[in-house]
């Protein structure tokens, strides 16, 4: 990446163990897309339930030179987990395909 990976913490302590995965799935999507200008993941706790227990939303913003691509994972919408991990998981995952979708697209014009 150009520019260092940009992580983001809200209404939750910053985890170490949540930044290292972020930083393990960010390396893997340059893969796809050497060119990535700028990411930036914010992993948040929207609401805190207590009976449900808390449901994560993470979000990606990553830039690229043929445009930006957004990612969001919110609770109460499709994607909402109450695994940090697998909300991360599931967003980056997303974010690869999209990145792969405009690799095909590039390659063919």
């Amino acid at each position: 990446m150009q520019v260092p990976l940009q992580i983001t913490f809200r209404g939750m302590d910053p985890s170490p163990a949540i930044e290292s995965l972020i930083r393990q799935r960010s390396s893997r999507m340059e893969r796809f897309n050497g060119r990535i200008i700028r990411c930036h993941v914010v992993v948040d706790v929207p609401h805190r339930h207590g009976r449900k227990g808390n449901q994560y939303a993470v979000h990606l913003d990553i830039t690229t030179p043929t445009g930006p691509i957004v990612i969001s994972r919110d609770p109460g919408v499709e994607g909402a987990h109450a695994e940090v991990d697998v909300a991360v998981r599931d967003a980056f995952d997303a974010a690869t395909r999209r990145l792969e979708d405009e690799a095909r697209r590039h390659r063919a014009a």
